[in-house]
């Protein structure tokens, strides 16, 4: 029994790769075309790291977003962030009761499984900072009292990269509380034809039914930390985050948060396919969507065309893989 008082994982990794496919399919009902995307956002949210989602408008950001939730039976909230926005809209606020008269706590939309934070962005910097304790310490405080949140909270948060007008960049502090950070992308044409066919008659969101339960999921998180990992590959993930902090290009490199996101994503990894230990293949395959959103670039660099991404992908090459 662990410190929480749970009893020891009772999943194999063969029964962890089933459910983690079970989910899978059930959000690719919805979501054609994004089996990687839906892989990467399954392996966080098993580690319990949370997602930024960074694309284009009606990529389907929101509707990937609902569909984990549907998928899993779980209380799912959307928060539009606009610049009026304020931290009590989000974390909630006293409101006094003049019958008992007593101050009672009004929770706020972050109080849920899923949270949604749609165009995060566009909140001001004081808004985005309230989400700093909660997505850290899945913990709001509030007038010198603690709140608790639910023990399977996980934000998924998204922001236009091509729209720049009323918006406020994510500090690096907030960037860094993103396990990682994915795109979309627009499907392929015969993707697309399938998709407009599939909505003739209405959404597929609205068909899809619960396939998962929250035990399922809370023992599916408490399994991914049971996963094996041999001090070659610790060692090789250290070696790959201490690298990003003395790339010329690089202005701040990765903290050692990035080191323990990209341990825990590649054990859900493993896990997804059947693994009872983390290969080189599994760090490999989330070292771009782990580190590169944590990059800070040079001003130089980045007017000479230099990407965060570019970057990443030439330290994987240039550094050694153990065999």
């Amino acid at each position: 029994m662990d410190a929480a008082g749970h009893t020891e994982p009772q999943l194999s990794a063969r029964e962890a790769r089933a459910f983690i496919e079970r989910i899978a399919a059930n959000i690719a009902t919805v979501m054609r075309g994004q089996h990687a995307a839906i892989r990467k956002l399954l392996a966080a949210f098993a580690a319990g790291g949370h997602v930024l989602i960074d694309d284009f408008p009606g990529t389907g950001k929101t509707t990937l977003a609902k569909s984990l939730a549907a998928s899993i039976g779980a209380r799912f909230t959307r928060v539009q962030f606009t610049p009026d926005l304020l931290p009590s809209d989000i974390l909630g606020v006293s409101v006094y009761n003049q019958r008992d008269q007593l101050f009672e706590f009004r929770e706020g939309p972050v109080f849920t499984s899923i949270l949604l934070a749609d165009e995060i962005n566009r909140a001001s910097p004081r808004t985005q900072s309230a989400l700093l304790e909660v997505m850290a310490e899945s913990q709001v405080s509030v007038e010198g009292r603690t709140h608790q949140l639910d023990e399977l909270f996980f934000v998924i948060a998204t922001q236009n990269p091509v729209e720049f007008r009323g918006t406020y960049p994510l500090p690096e502090a907030q960037m860094d509380r993103f396990a990682l950070s994915l795109s979309l992308g627009y499907v392929d044409a015969q993707t697309e034809v399938d998709v407009l066919t599939a909505q003739e008659l209405g959404h597929p969101l609205a068909q899809v039914k619960a396939c998962a339960s929250r035990e399922e999921v809370l023992a599916l998180r408490r399994r991914v930390r049971h996963v094996r990992i041999a001090d070659e590959i610790k060692a090789y993930i250290v070696e790959l985050v201490r690298r990003t902090r003395t790339l010329p290009a690089v202005q701040l490199g990765c903290g050692p948060r990035a080191s323990i996101a990209l341990t825990g994503i590649a054990k859900a990894l493993a896990l997804a396919d059947g693994d009872e230990f983390v290969r080189p293949a599994h760090v490999q395959e989330v070292v771009p969507a782990v580190l590169a959103h944590r990059l800070v670039l040079e001003p130089q660099a980045k007017f000479s065309g230099t990407t965060a991404a570019s970057l990443v992908a030439e330290l994987l090459r240039a550094t050694p893989a153990p065999a």
